[in-house]
């Protein structure tokens, strides 16, 4: 049995020099005023504030907030700066993101998950659950959207009036449906899955008639979509999540 522990031991250690990881990362407590914020510069710099450790995991994994399990109580709670830099040597390096909200690449998340596991001595294990989800796809209707205006916009979606989604209708600009998918998740609770085999980006508006001022989200994604020419489907599939076995809070640097 030792000798098998021991060799897991070094099978994981091998694992962890051969993931791509930052050159120098700097974590610190929580000072700034904003929450959750993830951001990519030129270089592959990146700047995480005010993030939690599943918040950290839900980047360096892409996955949502309920694909995240586990952990101490304070993983909750304890949010932390975190400053990135990749090595020259890295593909990461070469980055040239056209707005600091742009997606991280995949090296850059090997690089978080190699921070987490080095820094806060994260421990987890990857589980299919069988699950509901949403399936996002072509509808019966002609589709009433309109290729992206401009394409090197930000990819967003959300309420018409340009801040999150409040019950009043679905607005996209350089919106592809992978993106879309994601977005509509949280509000949701549930995976949605891209089964539209549409490419490109989009920029589209659906309004919805708010009653008594108040809005039903879900109600009006549904529907807002099936005006858009799509339909959501409610089904079930495997959601993968990643479960905390262990975790440490990191020294402040």
């Amino acid at each position: 049995m030792r000798i098998a522990a021991f060799a897991m031991w070094l099978l994981a250690g091998a694992a962890l020099l051969a993931q791509p990881a930052f050159e120098v990362a700097s974590i610190k407590s929580w000072t700034s005023r904003e929450v959750g914020g993830v951001h990519v510069y030129p270089g592959g710099r990146m700047e995480f504030r005010g993030c939690t450790l599943p918040h950290l995991i839900q980047q360096a994994f892409n996955v949502q907030e309920f694909q995240v399990s586990g952990g101490p109580v304070w993983v909750d709670h304890e949010r932390y700066d975190i400053d990135a830099k990749p090595p020259a040597s890295s593909q990461s390096s070469h980055y040239m993101p056209p707005y600091s909200k742009a997606p991280m690449t995949a090296e850059q998340r090997a690089m978080l998950q190699s921070l987490l596991v080095e820094r806060f001595h994260l421990q987890y294990r990857r589980e299919n659950r069988d699950g509901p989800v949403y399936v996002l796809a072509r509808g019966n209707k002609p589709l009433k959207m309109t290729d992206a205006k401009d394409k090197n916009e930000y990819p967003w979606a959300g309420g018409p009036g340009g801040g999150a989604l409040m019950g009043d209708g679905l607005k996209g600009t350089n919106e592809s449906m992978d993106d879309l998918a994601w977005r509509l998740s949280p509000y949701l609770g549930r995976a949605v899955l891209n089964r539209t085999e549409i490419s490109g980006s989009y920029d589209f508006l659906a309004d919805y008639p708010l009653e008594d001022g108040r809005g039903d989200i879900v109600g009006m994604i549904l529907a807002t979509v099936k005006e858009l020419g799509l339909k959501l489907e409610a089904t079930k599939g495997p959601i993968e999540t990643i479960v905390i076995e262990h975790a440490e809070k990191p020294s402040a640097n």
